[in-house]
């Protein structure tokens, strides 16, 4: 009840500050409302929201082209810097593409959030972390949009949008280096034969030897290579056809992985060469690297009328990745995994929606992909990791009388065919009656997906009984065993609104929609099972077969108040919203046990999210840009007991309950033509507190970080002087723990570099 009466209070007091607002006289000229309105104005490319995003009942961040590049954006992870509640950690590799957004999300298997390029649906998580060039614009819509987009968006969705050779013709070039050796090259062109035909052809290559060093070897372990390539047709006959097809190819080698050890079961043990595990100390013996190719089509047909218009989105989709991991993160010759998947993705969506200057518009949708993957993970165990984590403990029970030892590696091999498909029906109607707009939609979305495992695995032993000199070689024990999965998901996804606008850059709305997040296979646990198999025989035991292959799907209702408000003649403009979240059977990431070696997904049994968020831009003068935004999450477990404990009340880890950004930009006009102007840019952001695990024991406090550039800016180049956590702030982005140990992954030091940008037209 007290959260109730103060969001009507909020509400009230902000709806009468802009309905006074809404009565002032507006000065047409003004360059901020100019500003907005062409960063809007471009949005005819979105076919599933309103032309102008800010008269939609949707909480939304938009950055545009400029801001894209002032801020140096070149990934997806850069986007979090400004906006609020979104939170995306740079740890790992680009594999790792963990998302988390009012208090939802998860560090494997499905997003929280979905991601477009051009309208095209991105269906594999590990492509998220993926170079961005040349980007037009960038939404993020936060909030539960599965009505429109269905599965694994109850967080949200990001659209990015690409340059057109429509819209700037000419060429580009951008060069860059920064602090550890990184390289950045990138070039197009852009060309448009006549008013019919225009192509564009871009491609990159970035270098970096990265931040950290493995102690042990001495050798660069983030480092990385990316390079890779779009192709862009487009054509439009005039009278209502267009068509647009992107071809994009990309290419990822790199180290990853800069995990350093904290403290555990393994402190002080020393390897064969006398190494011993220290705290503090990024220091493993094997290698760990991630390698991926991506190659996707998407092919947009587009037909306008008068009163309606029809859009085909066809794509085809590869994902082809290698990882390769040190799994114990130590010098200590235990465990090695590797992890090989390719994907074929095939999408369509087919949408219809009404036109023009009417009371009621409708959009009717029908969506259908299906997915093919493969995958073989296979994982060694070598003889003093057998000898630790499978026979210690049985070794110990007996008092020393029998003992058992690893003579040989212990390779385990796991191979996936997961198929899987899915269908969907939805629809939305908006309905105009003055000043108030009622919007309800509802998707009816069935997806199946399916599991077929083989595993394998030989463990060769040698056995001590009491005074026995040496210990006996005893049979292998050898295993071989397959197994069958399957999930059916058929969900039902409603979304009401209703929005009360004062003009269209002010208005009010609430909203009410359900969240859906696909279920599916805890397939990185399978090593644990395969080894608790052999353990089983090896011992004459029964393997105790587990239910935790499979998790379900995750559930939300989401209730959300905001508005978008514009005023001083549009000299501060901003958008708030308050939200509650209510989650059932949330999917966290856990160990199955204490000796697990894999990671598993379950469902927590209920979740609740209560949070606001603030963004505003003020522009005091036409030299002066100002960027405040804020959000707060408090996301808690309202029922989750695990078996052992009960976690009612603490918050749910790796959610940051502050994200905090602020943007100071002063352009001056030098007034020599060839030189243009000199842009000043300082800003800040700030993440946490975030919690590391389900207990609350571990966290890592507030933190903040420092940012400024210096930028000689021309219609015909541009030339950044650059620094990022200009403070060398030391702050803990990512932890995790694996058999006893705990581990952690420090955020980047100070970087400064440069990049000189040069538009040819």
């Amino acid at each position: 009840m007290k959260h109730c009466k103060l969001i009507i209070a909020l509400f009230s007091f902000i709806a009468l500050s802009l309905s006074a607002a809404a009565h002032t006289t507006e000065h047409p000229h003004t360059e901020a409302v100019d500003t907005m309105i062409l960063v809007d104005g471009v949005q005819v490319t979105a076919v599933k929201q309103g032309l102008v995003l800010r008269s939609e009942p949707i909480a939304s961040t938009i950055v545009g082209e400029r801001a894209v590049s002032r801020n140096q954006i070149s990934a997806l992870k850069n986007l979090a810097e400004m906006v609020p509640n979104l939170h995306i950690p740079d740890y790992g590799s680009r594999m790792t593409s963990s998302i988390y957004v009012r208090g939802l999300g998860a560090r494997i298997d499905q997003p929280v959030m979905g991601m477009t390029i051009d309208n095209v649906p991105l269906m594999q998580k590990n492509a998220f972390d993926m170079e961005l060039s040349d980007i037009e614009r960038v939404e993020v819509l936060r909030g539960p949009q599965s009505t429109l987009y269905g599965r694994n968006t109850m967080g949200g969705v990001v659209n990015i949008y690409t340059l057109s050779p429509f819209h700037y013709e000419g060429a580009r070039l951008q060069l860059g280096y920064s602090t550890g050796n990184t390289f950045r090259l990138r070039a197009s062109f852009y060309e448009q034969f006549n008013d019919k035909w225009a192509t564009s052809v871009s491609a990159y290559r970035t270098t970096s030897d990265g931040f950290f060093k493995n102690s042990l070897t001495g050798a660069d372990t983030d480092w990385e290579k990316n390079y890779g390539g779009r192709w862009k047709l487009l054509f439009r006959n005039n009278k209502g056809l267009r068509i647009e097809n992107t071809l994009s190819l990309s290419e990822t080698e790199q180290g990853g992985y800069p995990y350093a050890f904290l403290g555990g079961r393994s402190e002080g043990v020393t390897n064969a060469d006398g190494y011993a595990v220290t705290p503090g100390r990024i220091a493993y013996n094997d290698s760990c690297r991630y390698d991926r190719m991506t190659l996707s089509d998407g092919l947009t047909i587009q037909y306008e009328m008068d009163r309606y218009s029809l859009t085909s989105i066809t794509s085809y989709q590869l994902t082809d990745d290698d990882m390769h991991l040190d799994n114990d993160f130590t010098p200590l010759d235990y465990f090695t995994l590797q992890q090989k998947i390719k994907e074929h993705v095939v999408t369509e969506d087919l949408i219809f929606r009404s036109k023009g200057d009417r009371r009621y518009h409708y959009l009717f949708g029908l969506y259908g992909f299906y997915r093919d993957q493969q995958m073989e993970a296979p994982v060694v165990f070598k003889p003093a990791g057998i000898d630790a984590m499978i026979f210690a403990a049985a070794n110990q029970a007996t008092g020393g009388r029998v003992q058992m030892h690893a003579l040989e590696n212990m390779p385990l091999d796991s191979e996936f065919d997961s198929p899987a498909y899915g269908f969907a029906a939805y629809h939305e109607s908006s309905l105009r009656f003055g000043k108030f707009e009622a919007k309800a939609g509802v998707r009816i979305e069935h997806e199946q997906v399916s599991l077929d495992t083989h595993g394998s695995g030989t463990l060769k032993y040698a056995l001590k009984v009491g005074a026995m000199l040496r210990p006996m070689e005893q049979e292998p024990v050898v295993l071989e065993t397959e197994s069958s999965y399957k999930q059916d998901f058929t969900e039902i996804l409603p979304k009401l609104s209703l929005i009360y606008r004062f003009d269209e850059n002010r208005n009010l709305y609430a909203s009410f929609s359900r969240g859906f997040k696909a279920g599916g296979f805890n397939t990185q646990i399978y090593s644990d099972v395969l080894k608790e198999m052999l353990q089983a025989q090896a011992m004459g035991g029964a393997y105790e077969e587990k239910d935790i292959m499979s998790y379900d799907p995750e559930y939300s209702w989401n209730y959300e108040v905001g508005g978008h408000f514009s005023c001083a003649e549009g000299a501060i403009r901003g958008d708030f919203a308050l939200f509650m979240i209510d989650g059932r059977d949330q999917q966290l990431t856990v160990l199955a046990d204490a000796s697990a070696t894999g990671r598993m997904m379950t469902n927590a049994g209920r979740t609740r999210s209560l949070g606001g968020e603030v963004a505003m831009q003020f522009k005091p003068w036409r030299a002066l840009d100002i960027d405040l935004s804020y959000g707060y999450t408090e996301a808690t477990f309202r029922r989750y007991l695990d078996g052992e404990q009960d976690y009612r009340g603490n918050y749910v880890p790796f959610a940051p309950r502050h994200t905090l950004a602020a943007g100071l930009t002063w352009t001056i006009p030098t007034g020599v033509k060839w030189l243009g102007d000199v842009v000043l840019h300082g800003g800040m952001k700030g993440v946490g507190k975030i919690y590391w695990n389900e207990a609350n024991t571990v966290s890592q406090p507030f933190y903040t970080t420092f940012n400024a550039s210096v930028r000689l800016e021309h219609k015909n180049y541009t030339l950044d002087f650059w620094g990022q956590n200009l403070t060398d702030k030391e702050a803990d982005i990512f932890y995790f723990e694996s058999i006893g140990n705990q581990f952690v992954q420090r955020g980047r030091p100070r970087v400064l570099g440069v990049t000189l940008s040069i538009n040819i037209q």
